[in-house]
């Protein structure tokens, strides 16, 4: 149930085909405590009562903009992509555009279920060897690059906290939760950073942190 309460989990279907959800809503209806709906892509943006978004992987650069586009919309919505067996690279682009989990397309009833379970619970959910990869150019230094590059940007050590959150996808309410500080006070962080990397919305800052090196500690 929903935040400990009588009402169930709404998950919203987005921008699947029909037989695609039909199949979705059948399995989703075992669970007594989810409530799926259909959600055409059309109506994605005006939608809020959703707790959870399936969100649809087809044309891969079309849908990655999208679901860039939805979580900036709907920051507190947690999107779960759902497509083909892509390569680790398409992955790791949707989780670094905000989605919380990666379910492949040939997934069993109990692992999308299993992967509903734990993005709700605020884990993410992915193949291990993708969690490894976008770890790992998170937190490496990549070799020959160096800090001392004139144009890197200057972090505080709070700024660099939070960055490493957003490239873990996280919101601003669990940002704030991980670093004992108040949400309006990451979104006055969030709005620095931007400046300071030059870009004009937290998927390009989160993007731009997941690639680069600089905003890594000085000491690591």
């Amino acid at each position: 149930m929903r935040n400990g309460d009588s009402q169930p989990v709404r998950i919203g279907l987005i921008d699947f085909e029909p037989l695609r959800v039909a199949g979705l809503l059948e399995i989703l209806s075992e669970r007594p405590d989810f409530q799926a709906v259909p959600v055409p892509m059309a109506d994605a943006f005006r939608t809020t009562a959703c707790d959870v978004g399936l969100f649809a992987i087809r044309d891969a650069r079309r849908s990655l903009a999208l679901l860039g586009r939805l979580r900036t919309r709907q920051p507190e919505l947690r999107l779960i992509a759902m497509g083909a067996n892509e390569n680790d690279d398409v992955i790791v682009a949707a989780l670094t555009a905000g989605a919380k989990g990666w379910i492949e397309e040939t997934a069993s009833p109990e692992q999308i279920i299993q992967a509903v379970d734990v993005v709700i619970s605020g884990s993410a959910w992915a193949p291990r060897r993708v969690l490894a990869m976008l770890v790992e150019r998170a937190f490496a230094t990549p070799a020959g690059i160096h800090r001392s590059h004139r144009d890197a940007p200057r972090f505080t050590d709070r700024e660099t906290a939070v960055l490493r959150h957003l490239v873990m996808a996280r919101s601003n309410r669990e940002i704030a939760q991980a670093l004992s500080i108040q949400e309006q006070t990451v979104k006055s962080y969030v709005t620095r950073l931007m400046r300071k990397v030059g870009v004009a919305n937290r998927i390009a800052l989160s993007m731009e942190a997941a690639e680069a090196d600089w905003w890594q500690p000085e000491d690591t």
